[in-house]
């Protein structure tokens, strides 16, 4: 499989990216990597890490978009910066797979741009899996589309339910909509018409109705669905309160024990994993024709490893033509 790598896109690019790349060819002997990027900035970093990878290869780009610039504006002053540059050997199917660490509106934008959309598929949208008291729930849309529409959400289901009964071996997923309350006729006009689609569709034995925020962590569905703005929010505050409450937690505990502090010291690294972006590399851009990785702007070399394999494991599972056929199955919404 060959993936296109924004080699400059991240907080710590392109060596993070570069050393990521590096790992996952030599873990995977299927992988291919095209590094996407400023040539000689890229050559100085495999120099230094003294590659001779046979399946990495450079694609030239004209700079790139940065964590805070606007991304319409980068579309119009950066046609050939290097997310723009992924996106074009996607569109020409010179590789299968693009992954970035670099500015997620910019990748979206960029994405929107080719119009690569799955057959059927009116809005792609970013899925995240998050840990929970039951096991894992995959949340989406997080901020591909703040300005989604009911049938936005409905496709949203459906791809949802099947990335959760394909990667994360869910057998019959339950389906839930985030919403201000559990009550049915609760929130927005938004909402309210995504679940009449909803129940309207074959999804509806899955279909657990409205999940408040707090229903995410307790597990009460597999798939939850939501537009991009209160997704985002979610994923922020999420990402904050994790960190602070086990550095809080570690910081009390490790204060109270001597003898075992090992052991205490190991417990809290791996349950901090189960919270960790690095572990799971990048969250997909569901709906996209071709498989987009969207990673954390502070990714480091394994994150961005974990995210090339995980393209190549989303391409082994067949995820977008099972949605293509599902879509197909259901009509368009």
């Amino acid at each position: 499989m060959r993936i296109a790598l924004d080699a400059m896109g991240g907080d710590l690019a392109p060596k993070i990216n570069i050393e990521g790349a590096i790992a996952a060819v030599q873990a995977h002997p299927d992988l291919e990597v095209v590094l996407v990027g400023d040539r000689a900035a890229i050559d100085a970093q495999l120099e230094e890490a003294g590659a001779s990878e046979e399946r990495i290869s450079i694609a030239e780009a004209d700079g790139h978009v940065g964590m805070h610039e606007k991304p319409t504006e980068a579309m119009r002053k950066k046609p050939n910066c290097s997310i723009a540059v992924c996106w074009r050997l996607m569109a020409g199917r010179e590789v299968e797979a693009v992954v970035s660490a670099g500015n997620t509106g910019g990748v979206v934008a960029m994405g929107l741009r080719t119009r690569l959309f799955l057959k059927g598929v009116k809005r792609p949208g970013i899925a995240v899996v998050l840990p929970t008291l039951t096991g894992r729930a995959l949340l989406l849309d997080v901020g591909a589309n703040p300005a989604a529409r009911p049938e936005h959400l409905y496709q949203y289901a459906v791809m949802g339910s099947i990335y959760a009964r394909e990667m994360l071996k869910v057998e019959e997923p339950k389906l839930g909509l985030m919403n201000i309350g559990s009550e049915e006729g609760k929130g927005t006009d938004l909402v309210r018409e995504t679940h009449e689609l909803i129940v309207g569709s074959s999804l509806k034995p899955h279909y657990i109705g409205n999940v408040e925020g707090r229903g995410l962590y307790q597990g009460e569905a597999d798939v939850i669905v939501c537009e991009g703005f209160v997704g985002n929010v979610v994923l922020k505050v999420s990402e904050g309160m994790a960190g602070m409450m086990l550095s809080s937690i570690a910081r009390e505990v490790l204060g109270s024990v001597e003898k075992e502090r090992a052991q205490v010291e190991s417990t809290f690294r791996d349950i901090t994993r189960r919270f960790e972006y690095n572990e799971v590399g990048g969250a997909p851009l569901l709906g996209i024709d071709g498989i987009c990785l969207i990673c954390h702007g502070s990714s480091d070399a394994r994150s961005i490893a974990n995210a090339l394999r995980g393209a190549g494991t989303l391409h082994d599972h067949r995820v977008n033509s099972r949605i293509v056929e599902e879509l197909g199955a259901n009509g368009s919404v």
